[in-house]
């Protein structure tokens, strides 16, 4: 490092850096699933048994009941996940899927359930190519029934039921029953939505549902009842989640899904043999902790734990928080990390090797060393294991998501994250649930010159993710913390930069989701577009980082561990609370 970079180094620790910003330079940047809708902050809750966080007060309020009422965390989580189908609809539901790690506080063991979306059984790998072999645009793919996987959240939320609930199935559908029936008043952030959407008053269905009768989007404070949904839930919780998967509501997903335009090839044989996965959680150590998240077909806790790995080499409880200096490494390990993401990350049938090759230490360390102090890498190339094939390039996802971050009175958490994917997923309404178009999420591309995509479409397959539900151990193996985010590919982002502040910088989780968010995905340096924080691109500029000003709507939920007593806080840019017992 020359003397006149370390002088600059040195001054942007400080915070004292007043160069120019830096201009983007990487061009368009990938979009986030859900706009910005406010920034309202929001205090930590503290409570001596239980606590939840939810991305809604009408599923926070369900959780707390179920847990009141004797219920274990994968109960509340259940209950909550059917209330934000409700009252969040554009980001998750019974239409799409999710990804849910459990701990058992009295077996000591964590696992990971799997209900991710599966592609239909009647596509192949040219699903989103046009007739002369050109990747189709996004809209084009999303909008539409070709969009639409398998759905998998009841079948999820039966398996884990079957194995760790202690109320009734029926009894944890009754919260969003009620709320169907007698309906609630659109939120200020789903009437925006609404409103902003280009493609959603396409569908008859969704047009009945959203829009008043002149066709406008429901008022801020206008009642939305929806009896179709609530009757759809009602069978299910009467008949189980084969309500669901065969018979009259899946005749109508199929017709849904077929019809034009952009017609689909989702099969009632595609529904009927449709899986939840329980799988081992990927775990991996960090500083005196322990991290735990979802495997593959999510590559969220392997590219976090990626990150963090390489972070370790630095000492950043010496590095001040909102210093240009902490920004610059972590966006440099998230730099590295994306690009390991975007090579090797895709359905665990076609990886063409497993995660812990690119989570070994060794491998972590090379690839910290090539992070710099004084100048960034712009753009990162992926590594290669010993052994690997030549890396290739798979395309983002954009996944709109819901997360529930819960521990019950036993000690037992539920980190969830559910996802119809883009907001308002496939813009196609059935029955009151909108279908996901999580297909979208893999690669539009199968192959390139070197190679097919670890991400590419295949019957069955499931589409790579970037949801990261965490949870967090004590070097003793007590549970420590429990979160998540929805956000689409920045989920990892934020996922990260929440572990730094609370196991680096010991911050309060309520003061860790009120920092600027700022990281790269492998493309510009990207900050949240805040008055507060817009100096830093000039503190950044110090390390050669070109960098986009931009909302970044996480919606964050963490519960932490503290003494005896449980602190949880919810993101102040949605609408999510914590509350507890």
């Amino acid at each position: 490092m020359n003397a006149s970079r370390t002088l600059l180094a040195a001054i942007v620790i400080l915070g004292l850096a007043a160069l120019p910003a830096a201009r983007p330079a990487f061009g368009q940047v990938p979009g986030q699933p859900e706009a910005a809708t406010g920034f309202s902050r929001k205090p930590a809750v503290v409570a001596s048994r239980a606590m939840v966080v939810t991305a809604n007060p009408h599923a926070t309020d369900a959780a707390v009941g179920v847990l009141r009422a004797g219920g274990s965390a994968v109960d509340a989580a259940i209950a909550a996940a059917l209330v934000l189908n409700v009252v969040e609809p554009q980001s998750s539901g019974i239409g799409g899927g999710g990804f849910l790690v459990h701990h058992d506080a009295q077996k000591g063991r964590t696992s990971a359930w799997d209900g991710r979306e599966t592609a239909p059984g009647g596509v192949d790998e040219h699903l989103f190519l046009t007739p002369q072999g050109d990747k189709m645009a996004f809209y084009d793919a999303v909008v539409g029934g070709r969009s639409v996987g398998v759905p998998g959240l009841l079948r999820m939320f039966a398996a884990v039921h079957a194995r760790h609930g202690r109320l009734p199935w029926s009894s944890l559908f009754q919260p969003a029953i009620r709320l169907a029936t007698d309906g609630f008043p659109v939120s200020p952030r789903l009437h925006k939505l609404i409103a902003q959407d280009r493609f959603l008053n396409r569908d008859p269905s969704a047009r009945q549902l959203f829009f008043d009768a002149d066709g406008r989007p429901l008022a801020e404070g206008a009642i939305l009842r929806n009896p179709q949904l609530a009757e759809v839930l009602a069978a299910v919780a009467e008949q189980g989640a084969d309500a669901f998967y065969a018979g009259s509501i899946a005749r109508d997903i199929v017709v849904a899904v077929a019809a034009d335009p952009n017609p689909g090839a989702l099969s009632l044989e595609d529904l009927s043999g449709y899986r939840a996965v329980e799988r081992a959680p990927l775990c991996g150590p960090y500083r005196a902790y322990r991290v735990c998240g979802m495997p593959p077909p999510s590559s969220g806790a392997a590219t976090v734990l990626a990150m963090l790995g390489m972070l370790e080499r630095f000492r950043l409880a010496d590095i001040p928080p909102d210093s240009a200096f902490a920004a610059h490494l972590f966006s440099e390990a998230g730099r590295l990390a994306f690009a390991d993401r975007d090579a090797w990350y895709g359905d665990p049938v076609a990886m063409p090797l497993a995660p812990s090759r690119l989570l070994a230490r060794d491998y972590l360390a090379a690839r910290a060393e090539l992070i710099r102090l004084d100048d960034s890498l712009d753009r990162a190339r992926p590594g290669t294991p010993a052994a690997a094939p030549a890396p290739r390039a798979v395309n983002a996802e954009q996944p709109a998501t819901s997360h529930v971050s819960i521990v019950d009175p036993a000690g037992n958490a539920v980190s969830m994250t559910a996802s119809i994917e883009d907001a308002f997923g496939s813009r196609r309404v059935v029955r009151g649930f909108l279908l996901n178009n999580q297909l979208t999420d893999f690669s539009f591309t199968p192959a390139d010159e070197r190679g097919p995509h670890p991400n590419r479409v295949g019957p069955g397959k499931r589409p790579r993710s970037s949801m990261s539900p965490t949870l967090v151990f004590d070097a003793g193996g007590k549970l420590h913390a429990v979160t998540g985010s929805p956000g689409g590919s920045q989920i990892i982002n934020y996922v990260a930069e929440n572990l730094v502040g609370l196991l680096d910088w010991n911050m309060p989780p309520d003061a860790v989701l009120a920092r600027p968010h700022v990281g790269s995905r492998n493309g510009p340096t990207e900050i949240e577009d805040r008055a507060d924080v817009r100096p830093l691109a000039d503190g950044l500029a110090a390390f050669g980082h070109e960098t986009v000003l931009r909302d970044l709507t996480s919606g964050l939920g963490v519960v932490v561990r503290r003494g005896r007593e449980w602190v949880g806080a919810a993101d102040p840019r949605r609408e999510g609370t914590a509350a507890g017992f």
